[in-house]
């Protein structure tokens, strides 16, 4: 099952779609190809560049072998010294040794170029883009503009051709600024691939709390009923056995209850009634010797509200079973102000002591505050005078749209306890 959950979330958070659920080897050789292409064509380009500058300078020096060779020496130096700085790792140099770097790459490039006299292509070109690279924006473009123009100066000293002048000006922008694009984007396509990673490690947390929080909340009460039915199954075996076998056929009814939770959960999708499960919570009272006064008027709710508000009703009684000495609770839901669906559970034998803030305690009154504020609810607990302790959520007749700015949980936007999107979705549809 987490097997399951795990692929279902990373497609989810990486917006591929079922298709690639069922194929998830061939998205995983996809997701570590991509960088390694975009680092090939950086890489493809820097020796494509260096081929040219070969052959120009080859062009230039051919009736100089000893020149040529230091020349074409210094080119293939220079080139896999951009090499290394096109690398994520050279951005995060210090200063001083990003420094080092640019200064070896300028005595490669104007050094033979001073030596000789000679222009061979557009060699500046990898100065400007490691400048680009490595400096900050403020030194970076004017040091860029005025490596061109000092190629531009340069060309224009040695009297060339204004053919050959344009050619060493524009090619030396140009190589700097592809250079430069590739290796920016090679980056951005690193980074994004870690993003991706990144929100399905994300994805499969908020699973795994997701199913932690619906554990909670539906087999919590289920498994209290059951124990608290079994001790009173235990009582009246011997004197009572008729009650006692009702009891057991009760205990049947509420462990299939907890079967059909559980398949619920794995489903991602829980649709509860709070009237249906008043009903229950009136049972489960009864055969816990609780005096309960159950009163639910407030007519059919939106089943968004209906579902919270009925996990609300079960959490709130497996904590007065839990956690109380309860001999006596009121439960009652209303309508309130013709907008807000008000339920209130208010019980006795409770002991004050360590309540001051009840719905930071534990996991269940702070999972249905979580759920309440998804739909824009409120949930207030606390001990009331007289030592009686009370629990009010509240929730709106029409709840916050799950894609609204103002749903908020702790997975995000969206998130409305138990229920994922589609399953939003479907309990909209379905109230009209």
């Amino acid at each position: 099952m987490t097997g399951r959950f795990r692929t279902a979330d990373n497609d989810l958070a990486q917006g591929n779609g079922q298709a690639e659920t069922k194929n998830p080897d061939k998205r995983r050789v996809t997701d570590v190809l991509a960088p390694r292409l975009a680092q090939g064509i950086v890489v493809t380009v820097l020796s494509g560049y260096a081929i040219v500058t070969l052959l120009n300078v080859e062009y230039a020096l051919r009736d100089q072998r000893r020149q040529l060779l230091v020349c074409a020496a210094a080119v293939l130096v220079l080139y896999g010294l951009q090499l290394v700085l096109t690398s994520p790792k050279a951005r995060h140099w210090s200063t001083g040794r990003k420094c080092a770097a640019l200064g070896v790459q300028l005595f490669l490039t104007f050094l033979p170029l001073v030596w000789l006299n000679v222009l061979w292509g557009s060699v500046a070109g990898p100065l400007s883009a490691s400048v680009l690279l490595l400096a900050p924006p403020r030194i970076a473009w004017p040091s860029f503009a005025a490596i061109s123009g000092v190629v531009l100066w340069w060309a224009v000293g040695q009297g060339v051709t204004v053919l050959d002048l344009a050619y060493a000006v524009i090619s030396t922008a140009l190589t700097g600024l592809v250079i430069y694009g590739l290796t920016r984007l090679t980056d951005l396509v690193k980074e994004v691939h870690e993003t991706r990673a990144e929100m399905a490690r994300m994805a499969v947390i908020q699973e795994r709390l997701r199913f932690a929080r619906d554990l909670h909340d539906l087999l919590g009460y289920s498994l209290s009923a059951i124990s608290l039915k079994c001790e009173l199954i235990q009582r009246l075996v011997v004197n009572n056995p008729e009650r006692a076998r009702e009891e057991v056929v009760s205990v049947l009814g509420v462990s299939r209850q907890a079967l059909v939770d559980v398949r619920a959960v794995a489903r991602g999708y829980s649709d509860m009634s709070l009237a249906a499960e008043a009903v229950s919570v009136a049972d489960v009272m009864a055969s816990a010797g609780v005096e309960a006064d159950v009163d639910i008027d407030c007519g059919r709710l939106h089943p968004l509200v209906d579902t919270v508000l009925a996990t609300a009703l079960r959490e709130g009684v497996t904590n007065i079973l839990r956690h109380s000495k309860v001999q006596s609770c009121t439960i009652r839901a209303a309508v309130v102000d013709g907008e807000m669906v008000e339920l209130v559970m208010e019980n006795d034998g409770v002991v004050a002591a360590g309540l001051a803030d009840p719905v930071d305690r534990g996991s269940g009154l702070g999972n249905l505050a979580t759920r309440l504020t998804a739909i824009g609810g409120t949930l207030t607990a606390g001990v009331e005078p007289g030592s009686r302790f009370r629990v009010t959520a509240r929730a709106p007749m029409r709840p916050v749209a799950p894609d609204s700015p103002d749903t908020v949980g702790p997975q995000g936007r969206g998130y409305v306890g138990s229920a994922d999107t589609a399953s939003v979705a479907s309990l909209e549809r379905r109230a009209g």
